[in-house]
């Protein structure tokens, strides 16, 4: 069916504006984004090592624990156990005397470990924060806002991304069947950045689409589940009872029921039965590392565990959750998913997040998590989000070009001789944030060596930032050619110091082959400036 022009016009100006306002904000989203794929090995490398003996066996570590709570007694509340050898280095046992609390970033913790005389030794373990810092980045497509503003703020420019993808694929996908390969590189700009954007954004249009709808939900899942408990009261809790009950309500924004569904109503009889207070119970005896991981190699032999969250509840309900990964099954969250376990019987508490463990419901809402972290089909995939995200952010620049050098055209046509404050504002805007969100995120990690502790999240955003700030007041100041190939090349010469930094500071990582892709995009990135900055012309 052929639409007619003037809808065609109508969707076009509707695909051009919203791209507009919602371009910028997106780069920085998608630039971060590909980078938070690294976010591991980036976290490891930035936290500074700390002086602990060489970890004990999973079998000693109940030895480990006795000594350290015996000295540390408010640390029976929230501890962790490191299962991987990998964790293991950084502190068998550790724990942050939050009581439970949910964290949005690292906080300072303690370690625990054993020396070669049996003496308990403990040390403090500040992680660094760059990585989680461009994660926020992400998240927050680059406002420096409090979370809960800066993700309704989000939520709107995932809103306006869903609509200009949609009025793009009705404006042009006629047009595209016919030119689909021709980048017309020897023609003029405008045409050479309109083939570039509509071919990068027809081949991976079900990748943007993912990412338009999950970021929605992503920013409005309080308000979707409030509806829903007005919609349908008590459906969360109710149809979950006994082993999919009592999930961690603070995961998803209060989806879901406190801990103990399917046996409260007999403790709630019981204990209006008894007139007198009922003796305080003997303390029960929490299972082992190595039974644990016994009972989840019986239960669910393909989920490798990774971490032991023991919590103290109490009344009982003391649990233990298994954080690992399982690579037959995508996961909830960026690295893997958990179980929640009674930590006296071994019961499973919820099994919700568990890959391949997961009730239908969960499981679709898993299934569109993984498409929005790239959590499934483990390396090549990560890889390919990689890929995906630095050419999502590109699309959002070309966009942004096409716009200006297509009203620079129109104005010249009507015979104005100097620019318009509107294209010379959105030209220094396009110029300025792109190039400072490139600079300054590769400056965070250039810092993260000089930096106490790696960098806490106040120093870190303090760095990105000001990096920032510095490249949009030099595009303002340095308008023109001139100030584009200046900033394309500080850019790139900013990126060329990551890898630099990597061999100075973490050749560990470099044996690695997530560091060394770390090492390697940021190289060829930096090349990609240098040479864009040697090319770039102004042609219309």
């Amino acid at each position: 069916m052929k639409l007619r022009a003037d809808l065609v016009q109508l969707y076009r100006d509707v695909h051009s504006w919203v791209g507009i306002v919602a371009g910028l904000f997106l780069f920085v989203a998608f630039y971060a984004g590909a980078v938070t794929m690294f976010e591991e090995p980036l976290q490891s490398w930035a936290s500074a090592p700390i002086a602990l003996p060489p970890p004990v066996s999973l079998e000693q570590t109940p030895a480990l624990l006795e000594k350290a709570l015996a000295a540390y007694p408010e640390a029976r509340d929230d501890y962790t156990i490191a299962v991987t050898p990998e964790d293991a280095q950084r502190g068998r046992l550790t724990w942050d005397g939050s009581g439970g609390q949910v964290h949005h970033g690292p906080t300072q913790s303690m370690a625990a470990g054993l020396d070669a005389q049996g003496n308990l030794v403990v040390v403090p373990k500040t992680p660094s924060e760059a990585a989680h810092f461009v994660d926020v980045l992400h998240q927050q497509v680059g406002l420096p806002l409090p979370h809960t503003p800066a993700m309704v703020l989000m939520g709107a420019v995932a809103l306006l991304y869903a609509v200009a993808l949609v009025s793009g694929v009705i404006a042009y996908l006629p047009a595209l069947v016919k030119t689909l390969f021709a980048v017309r590189l020897g023609q003029s700009v405008r045409k050479r950045w309109l083939d570039v954007h509509n071919l990068l954004g027809l081949f991976s249009l079900p990748f943007h689409l993912v990412m338009a709808i999950s970021s929605v939900v992503f920013a409005f899942h309080g308000q979707i589940f409030a509806v829903e408990h007005m919609l349908f009261p008590g459906s969360a809790a109710g149809q979950h009872g006994g082993m999919h009950g009592g999930g961690r309500g603070g995961e998803h924004g209060g989806h879901g029921g406190g801990p103990g569904h399917g046996h409260g109503p007999a403790q709630a009889a019981s204990g209006a039965a008894d007139t007198a207070p009922a003796p305080a119970p003997a303390p029960q005896r929490v299972l082992a590392p190595t039974e644990i991981l016994a009972l989840m190699a019986r239960q669910a032999p393909g989920f490798v565990p990774e971490v032991l969250n023991y919590m103290q509840l109490g009344h009982g309900k003391d649990v233990v959750r298994v954080f690992g990964h399982d690579a037959r099954y995508p996961t909830r969250g960026p690295t893997g998913g958990f179980v929640v376990l009674n930590s006296h019987t071994g019961a499973v508490q919820s099994g919700e997040y568990m890959p391949g463990h997961q009730p239908a419901k969960f499981a679709v809402l898993t299934t569109f998590f993984a498409l929005h972290f790239g959590s499934f089909g483990g390396t090549p995939v990560r890889w390919g989000y990689v890929v995906l995200g630095l050419g999502g952010a590109f699309l959002f620049y070309t966009g942004n070009q096409l716009w200006i050098v297509s009203r620079r055209r129109r104005e010249r046509e009507s015979g104005l001789v100097v620019e318009t404050r509107g294209t010379k504002l959105l030209a220094a805007l396009t110029s300025g944030c792109t190039t400072g969100c490139v600079a300054g995120i590769s400056a965070v990690f250039c810092a993260v060596p000089l930096l106490p502790y790696g960098g806490s999240y106040g120093a870190v955003s303090a760095v990105y930032y000001s990096v920032f700030c510095v490249f949009v007041a030099a595009a303002f100041c340095l308008p023109g050619q001139r100030g584009i190939r200046l900033l394309l090349a500080a850019a790139g010469v900013v990126t060329a110091c990551v890898p630099l930094m990597l061999c100075l500071h973490g050749a560990h990582l470099l044996r690695t082959p997530e560091g060394l892709g770390v090492a390697v995009m940021a190289a060829l990135l930096s090349v990609f400036l240098f040479a864009s900055a040697a090319k770039h012309t102004r042609e219309i």
